[in-house]
């Protein structure tokens, strides 16, 4: 009787890579959201289409142009590993600072509504302070793992930071671009926070911003109006409270389900930025109550998202994927919020986009970049865990 041949030890491998899969949740929303904007754009700005470029859907279809480089630059992103964006963060950060100078420099930065925050280059217009936002998450993931020791028990390791931060800031500033510097600089101090920085220096350095802030309020002409405006926008609803006034109204002719996509009135030259700042405003009056409530979940559960990959990252012993996911997580949360209380009239009016939906290529790449680097650390852990998985089987020790 011949021996059996000896069986092949089980592989490990094909069980390993069938949990490698996508957060599909997590693409599915950001997709949505995508694909949502896209639509309301063209809704909200056929009318100034037409009488600027005789064309209704001019706008919409540099978005559709737009979306497609960003999503071909979310695909770059997400085949970046996680580990290269650490070690390259400083130079991402303090390169994309230097192009910030570019822009106040006579000649290359291009000014729109008295704002000079483009650099023109062919048919498109590179907005460098929406890159910044991205590369000062990576750059402090990265100090924070380098400095955890000090940023924990040393004030300096709290400070160093923030000093290229705050020249970055600075530079934001004098755009003027108020909302992206304020988004900016909570996301960073949020990143800190968890990090382990002691709440002292949070209390001493809010106390300072606030000042710093109420001064430039009081100094700014159209800063002062523009807080004035929003205690009480139906004072001059035809000058300094006009933008908020005719919002409020898209709101309150929307009701529970809104008149219609595509039937709002208030994108037809009596709302402006409606196709940018404003489009939460035509959401509410086409789509009524019930559909910001589903706007609000969708990022609502987009920040839930990528905190919980960085709680699972840090669980896994991977420090920079954490705070990369979490400050992720924290800047559209804080950037969504910001824009849709604007809308709403519970902040001042700041300039800012909705993420992923609103008219503008630079915000929609730095988005689609951000969910790939989201989905990349997604699959890591996933490895990971599986990984660690097989290892605590008693049933593989025994095969």
């Amino acid at each position: 009787m011949t021996a059996a041949a000896p069986s092949k030890p089980l592989s490990r491998t094909p069980r390993v890579r069938q949990t490698q899969t996508l957060d599909y949740p997590l693409l599915l929303c950001a997709i949505g959201l995508l694909t949502f904007g896209w639509v309301m754009v063209t809704s909200a700005s056929m009318s100034i289409a037409e009488a600027c470029c005789q064309n209704p859907f001019h706008y919409s279809i540099r978005h559709a142009i737009a979306l497609g480089l960003a999503l071909m630059l979310g695909l770059m992103a997400y085949n970046v590993p996680p580990h290269w964006w650490e070690r390259h963060g400083v130079w991402l950060f303090l390169a994309s600072a230097l192009v910030l100078i570019l822009v106040l420099i006579p000649g290359i930065g291009r000014t729109v509504n008295g704002a000079t925050r483009w650099i023109p280059l062919g048919p498109l217009n590179v907005q460098p302070s929406e890159f910044v936002k991205l590369f000062a998450i990576v750059y402090v993931a990265g100090y924070l793992v380098r400095h955890a020791d000090k940023v924990v028990n040393q004030i300096s390791g709290f400070i160093r930071p923030l000093v290229l931060i705050g020249a970055a800031a600075l530079l934001i500033l004098m755009q003027p671009d108020f909302g992206t510097m304020a988004v900016m600089l909570a996301t960073v101090m949020g990143m800190l926070f968890l990090g382990g920085a002691s709440l002292m220096p949070f209390i001493f350095l809010f106390a300072i911003l606030g000042a710093g802030l109420v001064t430039l309020v009081i100094l700014s002409p159209y800063r002062l109006a523009r807080v004035i405006s929003f205690l009480n926008p139906w004072e001059d609803p035809f000058n300094s409270g006009y933008q908020l006034s005719q919002a409020l109204i898209a709101f309150g002719r929307g009701e529970w389900f809104g008149v219609g996509l595509g039937n709002g009135i208030q994108k037809q030259y009596f709302l402006p930025e409606a196709h940018t700042d404003f489009l939460a405003s035509v959401i509410g009056e086409e789509l009524g109550l019930v559909g910001m409530l589903v706007l609000i979940a969708a990022f609502v559960f987009l920040t839930w998202r990528a905190i919980s990959i960085g709680v699972r990252a840090e669980a896994l012993k991977r420090p920079f994927e954490a705070y990369v996911a979490q400050g992720i997580g924290l800047w559209i949360g804080l950037q969504s919020f910001v824009n849709l209380g604007v809308n709403v009239g519970i902040l001042p009016t700041k300039g800012l986009t909705l993420p992923f939906m609103s008219y503008g290529s630079n915000s929609l790449m730095v988005g689609c970049m951000a969910i790939a680097i989201l989905l990349r650390i997604d699959v890591m852990l996933r490895r990971a865990e599986s990984e660690s998985k097989f290892k605590r089987d008693p049933s593989w020790s025994r095969a």
